[in-house]
């Protein structure tokens, strides 16, 4: 049964998240880190791909490469998020959110990814952005690195040349000491598996690279470990006493049930899907190294293959002390959850092979825009569990989740408040029924916008940009006002005290536009079909003159064509 929170005014004046309390936090993190917040990336957003002495990344090369994103889009405007702080801010009051998570772009902020030249600049509209935040009482979450590495250093090796840890931290100094005394959370790297595997193993991700899938993911992650280990001991030592922030690692996972409940070896494959996602990094950050199920299987495979030693690259003692114990929280991004079952790949070196498991989807579960992401709320529960036995039950920070939808734009996206009731339900069942020591929680992701290979096709944005009107418009789906209730209602509303006075309403002007909005796609649907010879351009005329007024512009008619 779905576990339900009577709203409480007296607890929703005070903002807390809605499945926290006073007697569950630690002396580290005070009150202000009880965070309902959303999630925007630098690249995915911002635009200004070369203003203000912005140096390239490999993102800005990979979209500008032939092939390499859908419909050959890129981030060069993106959103124009780079001018649209205002409008930025003010989706985010509409939301209610009390954090924001956002990233940095490592080149706009040192274009050739060295100390050799410090873009003020670039350090000026961050501190532009945090100051507006905080004039509007959001509190700032800051990543340092979200996959935006600046292209000068993939030239010279990338995350595959063991220098780039001493980039990262001179990079991760620089963004301390100039925003830490406004900024108290920060995340130094997002998501690397991502990075390692997806960029150096199966390549659909900048830099591309998947022609060494058995090795170049190993070597990447094992300097993504040690250079966020060295970023976490710069604030340790140099920041932590005068700024009084948190810093840790985002690390992102599916769950895995077996294929088959009652074969071992299925069980056994879903495992080791889990411990080579998420344990591949949280082992060596909370425990000094990889896991034995990882060392033993890539060892074996490796010597057996003929090699003299290990694939997996090995820390030295002195880096197993080094990296043990840099974490503040767990960061942890989740979407889905898969099926897997042993598979035998022989002899390919490979990180699919080392970890011997194939996975599936359900064919009862919920589709979304995505094909990797299926709406499967009970392993959300089950990871998070996961890691409070797997880890020492650290304070969790839920820094991503979120659902995509793909094809016409419908500002009624019930699959998308579907999903996040369900979803947050099941991390309040966690937190509440089974103690797991969940501090906040972040949705993905503010608006529509550059969804890395795929482009714009999918959507996970609260608010749709209508690309085709100049001004990028921020229009809110029905979402955002259920998410804006969740989070002022402190939490779910009992049926019984539905209405409440928390609940948040879409505007009647809203309500009134999409009236209107329907009506006119059946009378657009009419005119097609009575007149299919007419023209495209002519038979959309009436939908042009339409768009052309200001309620299409804000209900984004112009870019819809269908």
């Amino acid at each position: 049964a779905v576990k339900t929170v009577k709203a409480n005014p007296a607890i929703h004046s005070t903002k807390l998240m809605y499945f926290l309390s006073d007697q569950h936090r630690s002396a580290l993190v005070t009150s202000s880190y009880d965070i309902f917040s959303c999630y925007a990336q630098t690249l995915q957003i911002e635009g200004a791909w070369r203003a203000d002495g912005k140096g390239l990344s490999i993102w800005d090369k990979f979209a500008h490469t032939a092939l390499k994103i859908s419909q050959d889009e890129n981030g060069d405007i993106a959103c124009d998020s780079y001018n649209k702080i205002a409008e930025d801010i003010n989706s985010l009051k509409t939301l209610r959110v009390n954090h924001y998570r956002f990233s940095i772009s490592w080149p706009r902020i040192m274009p050739d990814g060295t100390t050799r030249k410090i873009n003020e600049a670039g350090l000026n509209y961050y501190h532009r952005l945090v100051d507006a935040l905080l004039a509007a009482n959001i509190k700032p979450q800051v990543t340092l690195y979200h996959w935006d590495l600046p292209q000068a250093l993939q030239d010279v090796g990338g995350w595959e040349n063991d220098t780039i840890v001493d980039r990262f931290r001179d990079y991760a100094d620089v963004v301390f000491n100039s925003l830490g005394d406004k900024v108290k959370f920060w995340i130094t790297i997002n998501e690397p598996y991502n990075v390692a595997m997806v960029g150096h193993g199966y390549g659909s991700a900048a830099p591309g690279i998947s022609f060494r899938p058995g090795t170049a993911p190993y070597i990447v992650a094992h300097n993504l470990i040690k250079a966020h280990a060295e970023a976490w001991h710069v604030y340790n030592d140099k920041y932590r006493a005068k700024h009084g922030g948190i810093v840790g690692i985002t690390i992102n996972s599916d769950w895995a049930e077996p294929r088959n409940p009652y074969k071992q070896e299925d069980a056994d494959a879903a495992l080791r899907v889990v411990q080579f996602q998420i344990g591949w990094f949280a082992h060596p950050v909370f425990n000094g190294d990889y896991s034995d199920l990882m060392k033993n299987i890539i060892r074996e495979r490796s010597l057996a293959a003929g090699r003299p030693q290990s694939r997996l690259p090995e820390f030295t003692p002195a880096e197993v002390a080094r990296i043990k114990g840099t974490h503040d929280y767990f960061g942890f991004n989740h979407y889905t959850t898969v099926l897997a079952y042993n598979m035998d790949y022989k002899n390919l070196e490979h990180y699919d092979a080392d970890r011997g498991a194939g996975t599936v989807a359900d064919r009862t579960w919920l589709d979304s825009g995505s094909f990797w992401l299926k709406v499967t709320p009970m392993g959300f529960r089950k990871i998070l569990n996961f890691i409070k036995e797997e880890y020492g039950d650290p304070p969790i920070y839920i820094t991503e989740n979120g659902v995509s939808e793909r094809g016409p734009m419908n500002l009624n996206d019930v699959h998308r408040i579907h999903y996040y009731d369900n979803y947050i339900n099941q991390a309040l069942k966690a937190y509440l029924l089974d103690g797991v020591d969940i501090r906040g929680y972040a949705a993905w992701t503010l608006m529509d916008n550059l969804e890395w290979a795929t482009g714009f096709d999918e959507k996970f944005g609260f608010f749709y940009v209508n690309r085709s009107d100049p001004s990028l418009p921020r229009i809110p789906k029905k979402s955002v006002w259920n998410y804006a209730t969740i989070i002022n209602c402190n939490g779910f509303i009992s049926p019984g005290e539905s209405p409440h006075e928390c609940q948040i309403h879409e505007p009647e002007a809203v309500i009134c536009l999409l009236i209107v909005s329907f009506f006119l796609s059946v009378v657009l649907s009419v005119v097609s079909f009575i007149h299919p010879s007419i023209h495209p351009t002519e038979s959309f005329l009436v939908y042009r003159i339409y768009s052309s007024t200001s309620v299409g512009q804000f209900l984004g008619f112009g870019s819809v064509r269908s």
